[in-house]
């Protein structure tokens, strides 16, 4: 990896770039913690109240802005997105550790969700009812909650923020952005974007800091509504701050999601999609698959064909054309997967395939561990626990009921991928399996921005992200009774 001069970190605020106030932050490279990718100052909290009094000052205006002039301003910052999505991508690799071509791709994402929302302006803004009464109508209107704070994890550095601030920005609202302390430059690429396309002064502010920065932003009187995608613990603890000053959260949380594998299914199609699922992005989203659901029937068949594609599997540095798979994002994460790797083996999980990766600190193999079927192995860490990293928990089963039952085993319900050839088995799942995406015959992860996203259980809270349903939760509605 070539080292490169590492940016230097401001805070957006009401239209200009200023120092954070607070201690130094960091970005470093994810595959090399010795190398700066940016640097700069974190914000404060006072900054933070200086970011939510200039989203307030542009409140108003903004709201009352037409909505073909608030989509020019997206459209804008796509074009300039795409402009630049190499150079922006490499930085994404670098600093996130997926790998360039991902990074290009999550780039080129993020302006396909803008150009999305942009065309919000051409489609239905409200509804009409029929009135019981003579020379009545009513209208049902959608008005900006006003304020909104959105807080974003490292994953997705670009595509996460951009599929939150989009709507915010589209239905009127005025936006402080919070994004993850590792990846910040992505985040400032994102605003930068908006500042290309002329976005009116203290209509979007970027704070950048550490995690302790969301309880200031949970103070702000201004705030109208926040939205968060990160860890359970910490998204549970928004909700509750939020439902304490009646404030509307949304909040996507974690997943442990399964992929189920019948003995109908194709089985090439199925461990290519396995695959996928589980270890593309080093297996650090949401949506990835953790568990893996055999019928006994097929199962070493299906781990014969997995074994053999993981072993041509390249994990090394993420700018490398050659390579799969890059690093986690940081020394911290990589440790953490590790000890939760020696707890399950503790606690009777086998390691049925563990791949070659780079001996260095960020760098975490393809594994697949198996667990036993029964009370002491569905207790095991590897089946429980989100390890959000490449490693596969397996669990063999016997027929669809068990399969199933075996899925719904999980205090989480983002998203589930089953293979069958059999139409009556995935309508008979779309029914019973509480999850908020299920994928038929395709990989556990993904997510189009023209269709709803979320979890069911303890995954979600709130309305769900993404195309329409967006504006369930950036708008409330006003019914009016209209008589002349």
């Amino acid at each position: 990896m070539t080292q490169q001069t590492a940016a230097t970190l401001h805070q957006f605020i009401n239209g200009h770039w200023i120092p954070g106030n607070a201690d130094e932050l960091v970005s470093t490279s994810a595959v090399d913690p010795e190398i700066r990718v940016a640097s700069g100052k974190a914000a404060d909290t006072a900054q933070v109240t200086e970011a939510f009094i200039a989203a307030e000052g542009a409140r108003a205006s903004w709201s009352s802005t037409p909505m073909a002039e608030r989509a020019g301003y997206l459209l804008r910052a796509s074009a300039y997105l795409n402009e630049h999505a190499e150079q922006f991508g490499a930085e994404l690799a670098t600093e996130e550790g997926k790998t360039l071509p991902e990074g290009i791709g999550e780039v080129r994402r993020a302006g396909q969700i803008l150009s999305y929302y942009a065309a919000e302006s051409e489609r239905t803004s409200g509804s009409t009812f029929h009135s019981p009464r003579v020379g009545e109508q009513i209208l049902v209107s959608h008005k900006p909650l006003g304020v909104v704070g959105i807080v974003t994890p490292f994953n997705f550095p670009i595509a996460i923020p951009a599929w939150k601030i989009a709507p915010a920005l589209i239905f009127g609202n005025t936006v402080v952005f919070k994004p993850a302390s590792l990846v910040p430059l992505l985040a400032t690429r994102l605003v930068q974007a908006f500042e290309h396309a002329g976005l009116p002064e203290g209509v979007l502010n970027l704070i950048i800091g550490p995690g302790s920065l969301g309880d200031s932003i949970m103070d702000q009187p201004q705030l109208a509504g926040l939205s968060f995608t990160g860890s359970t613990g910490v998204g549970r603890k928004l909700c509750a701050l939020g439902a304490a000053r009646g404030i509307p959260v949304q909040a996507e949380m974690g997943g442990k999601n399964a992929s189920v594998v019948l003995a109908d299914a194709d089985l090439d199609l199925a461990s290519e999609q396995v695959l996928f699922g589980a270890f593309r992005s080093s297996g650090q989203k949401c949506t990835a698959t953790s568990r893996l659901i055999l019928d006994e029937s097929i199962a070493d068949e299906f781990l014969r064909k997995l074994i053999l594609r993981l072993s041509q599997w390249v994990t090394g540095d993420p700018l490398d054309p050659a390579v799969h798979m890059g690093p986690v994002v940081d020394i911290k994460s990589a440790n953490a997967v590790r000890n939760g790797i020696n707890k399950a083996k503790s606690e009777g999980a086998e390691v049925i395939f563990e791949g070659l990766a780079p001996k260095c600190a960020t760098y975490i193999a393809p594994t697949i561990l198996g667990i036993s079927n029964d009370v002491r192995g569905r207790e095991n860490t590897a089946w429980r626990e989100e390890f959000f990293a490449p490693v596969l928990t397996l669990l063999r089963v016997s027929g669809s009921e068990e399969a199933f039952a075996a899925a719904e085993d999980s205090e989480f319900g983002l998203s589930l991928a089953l293979f069958t050839r059999d139409l009556a088995t995935a309508i008979d799942a779309q029914q019973r399996l509480d999850v908020g995406i299920l994928h038929v015959n395709s990989e556990s992860a993904g997510a189009d921005p023209h269709v709803p996203f979320g979890g069911a259980k303890a995954s979600a809270y709130g309305p769900k992200e993404q195309g329409a349903a967006a504006r369930e939760f950036y708008t409330h509605t006003t019914t009016v009774y209209l008589r002349g």
